[in-house]
C-alpha cells in the first residue's frame, strides 16, 4: 500500500461518520439530553438549596446536577428564583437474611428524601417523598469491600433521587 493510499479515508469510515452525525442531529432535534443535565425553567436558574446538611450524598448530587444544568446558587432563599427545601434526607440499613450461626448474610439499604419547591415565594411543589431501596450480600471476611460496596450503593441511590428531583424541576 502506498503512502497516498494509507492517508485516503476508506469508504466505510465516511458512512460511519455520516451515520453518527445523522444520529446526533436526530437526538438533538427530539429534545434528548444526557441524564443528569437539566433544562431549567426560565426564571428559575438562580437556586437555593435549603437543607440541614449540605454534605449528604443526596445534597451533593443535587447540587452537582443543578450546576451541570447551568444553575447559579443564591446566597439565601430570599435572593433565589427557586428554593428546593429538603425536609428529610435519611439513609438506613436493615438485615434481610441471617446464617445458621445468626450472622448477617444480606442487608437492605434505603434512602429516603422529602422535598418541596418554592418559586417567587409560593410553594409550587407540595411535599414529595421519594424512597429507594437496594439489597446486597454481606460476608464478614470481606468487611472492607462490603463497606465500600454499601457506600457506592448509597451514592448511586442519591444520584438517582437527585435525577428524579431534577425531572420535577424541569417540568415546572
Amino acid at each position: 500500500m502506498s503512502w497516498s493510499e494509507a492517508r485516503r479515508p476508506r469508504r466505510g469510515h465516511w458512512h460511519a461518520a455520516a451515520l453518527m452525525a445523522f444520529t446526533a442531529s436526530v437526538l438533538a432535534g427530539c429534545g434528548f439530553h444526557l441524564q443528569g443535565s437539566a433544562n431549567l425553567p426560565e426564571g428559575a436558574r438562580n437556586v437555593f438549596i435549603a437543607t440541614q446538611d449540605e454534605l449528604t450524598p443526596f445534597a451533593v448530587a443535587l447540587r452537582q446536577s443543578l450546576e451541570r444544568g447551568g444553575a447559579q446558587f443564591a446566597p439565601s432563599a430570599a435572593a433565589a428564583d427557586m428554593v428546593v427545601r429538603i425536609r428529610v434526607d435519611r439513609t438506613g440499613r436493615r438485615v434481610l437474611a441471617v446464617s445458621s450461626t445468626n450472622t448477617p448474610e444480606e442487608y437492605e439499604i434505603s434512602y429516603v428524601i422529602e422535598y418541596t419547591i418554592d418559586r417567587a415565594g409560593k410553594e409550587v411543589v407540595a411535599p414529595q417523598r421519594l424512597e429507594l431501596t437496594r439489597s446486597f450480600s454481606y460476608q464478614a471476611s470481606e468487611i472492607l469491600a462490603k463497606d465500600r460496596e454499601e457506600q457506592g450503593l448509597r451514592e448511586a441511590m442519591a444520584r438517582d433521587l437527585s435525577n428524579l428531583v431534577l425531572r420535577k424541576i424541569e417540568s415546572l
